[in-house]
């Protein structure tokens, strides 16, 4: 039996789980899976009830599962809060709490979604890249503070915590197509040209991967230039987080990319954007990015893969019919809500 946290969150965040819940009871009827869910408050609905933003009510339920499901956090009503009271610390927290170094943002171009980018289709058609980005170190994590006028962010890194993530990309760039991009800023940070060294050191444990070095500038210029050229990208913390949403630009919405944060015992699925508390409870979200997030649930906690790509294959089969929620719908497009666009994609998972 797998056991899933789901902790909606804000904002949009109960539309947007309960939209990946009614996948995955399809999905279980249709392969016989085992999965019991049990949701927690986390975010600012959590410190409405708790007085903080991650509970250790919330922290036991998680303890208790194999993974967690999680929606989306904050809202302009917590905004003044200390920084350690806002929501977005809960996230950091959880993340740290279970020792989740490695995010994966997969990013793909559905052709039927091209008048949604702004690059020209040829450009992007075949676009289907992979970001690893380090989630437990650098500037989000280091040493910080106020002084006076002046204030300092401190960005550190070892070598056990660059060893790991590069390792998993290393990994993942053996079994797709042997190319893996190291995104640093090793000319100008100390931190950047530790990570260029141990990636070097370690390029050499995989003779069959092509290691290729870029800035994180001329990174993000080449994201944009020529997005086919990458297939795993490997970064740091900063430069992840950066990188990351301006390739959702690539899937046209900030909706349609899920996320996984793995390298510990129980792993957390989330989707890349945030709670969009300007259309929430109005039937309104896209529900796909979620509903991705769950696939790689399925992937990389549950091990059916079979399952995985089901859900995937559902969310494109409804693409391809045309059927859209308001952030990526065209002329043409069949306009959905939340959750009729759940209804369908569960309705296309099958053995």
């Amino acid at each position: 039996m797998t056991k899933i946290a789901v902790l909606p969150g804000d904002g949009i965040g109960p539309e947007i789980t309960e939209a990946a819940l009614m996948v995955l009871d399809k999905a279980k009827e249709v392969f016989g899976l085992e999965i019991e869910t049990q949701k927690g408050l986390f975010g600012g609905c959590a410190y409405e009830t708790y007085g903080t933003p991650f509970p250790e009510e919330t922290w036991q339920l998680v303890q208790e599962s194999n993974a967690v499901l999680l929606g989306a956090v904050g809202g302009p009503q917590w905004d003044n809060l200390p920084r350690n009271l806002r929501p977005e610390s809960a996230l950091l927290g959880i993340r740290k709490k279970l020792g989740l170094y490695c995010n994966i943002r997969p990013v793909k171009f559905y052709s039927i979604l091209a008048d949604k980018v702004v690059w020209k289709p040829e450009i992007l058609e075949g676009v289907d890249l992979v970001i690893l980005r380090e989630l437990t170190g650098g500037a989000y994590f280091g040493k910080k503070g106020r002084e006076g006028d002046s204030a300092y962010d401190t960005m550190e890194y070892n070598r056990e915590e660059i060893e790991r993530i590069v390792r998993d990309a290393f990994e993942m760039a053996q079994g797709r197509k042997k190319v893996l991009h190291s995104i640093d800023k090793a000319n100008v940070l100390e931190t950047s040209g530790l990570w260029r060294e141990i990636v070097i050191e370690m390029s050499k444990d995989y003779p069959e991967v092509r290691l290729e070095h870029l800035y994180v500038d001329n990174a993000a210029i080449q994201l944009v230039i020529n997005p086919k050229q990458f297939d795993v990208i490997v970064t740091e913390n900063l430069f992840g987080d950066i990188l990351s949403d301006q390739a959702a630009a690539i899937a046209g919405s900030l909706g349609m990319l899920p996320s996984a944060s793995l390298g510990g015992e129980i792993n957390l699925y989330e989707p890349a954007h945030g709670s969009a508390p300007d259309i929430a409870g109005q039937d309104k979200a896209n529900p796909l990015a979620t509903i991705l997030s769950l696939a790689m649930l399925l992937r990389h906690t549950c091990k059916h893969e079979q399952a995985a790509q089901a859900v995937e294959k559902a969310v494109e089969q409804v693409l391809e019919e045309g059927y859209a929620t308001g952030d990526i719908a065209g002329a043409n497009s069949k306009r959905v809500g939340t959750k009729e666009m759940a209804k369908l994609v569960s309705e296309c998972v099958s053995g």
